[in-house]
């Protein structure tokens, strides 16, 4: 087995269990955490067999299977910064309904202070 291949195998197994120690102390959210552990795995599996990755590119029909790494990561760098964005939006909504929702109580509570004065 070649060094890079030991040394990309060995950081992707490194990475798996770094995500586990964030997951596990709270640091990572556990629904992102899954999919950083795949990626972490991923690269693990494909470091300690380069072949696989051969394989796979000779049977889709690439013919020089970097560029089917180099698709695949675009690919998934895209679909993340979306489910990043729809997860913001989603946040944001929230925020800001929470910001109307403290907006009526606080005119509530005025209204009940002036009713209390008067």
């Amino acid at each position: 087995m070649a060094t890079i291949s030991l040394v990309t195998g060995s950081l992707g197994l490194a990475i798996a269990v770094l995500i586990i120690v964030l997951i596990r102390r709270d640091k990572l959210y556990v629904n992102h955490g899954f999919a950083w552990i795949f990626t972490a795995l991923v690269f693990a599996l494909l470091g300690f067999a380069p072949g696989i990755f051969d394989w796979l590119a000779s049977h889709l029909g690439v013919a020089y299977p970097p560029v089917l790494g180099l698709a695949a990561g675009i690919g998934i760098l895209v679909l993340k910064v979306l489910l990043m964005d729809i997860d913001r939006s989603h946040t944001s909504m929230k925020q800001e309904r929470l910001i109307q929702k403290m907006g009526m109580l606080e005119a509530d509570i005025q209204a009940l202070k002036e009713k209390i004065d008067s």
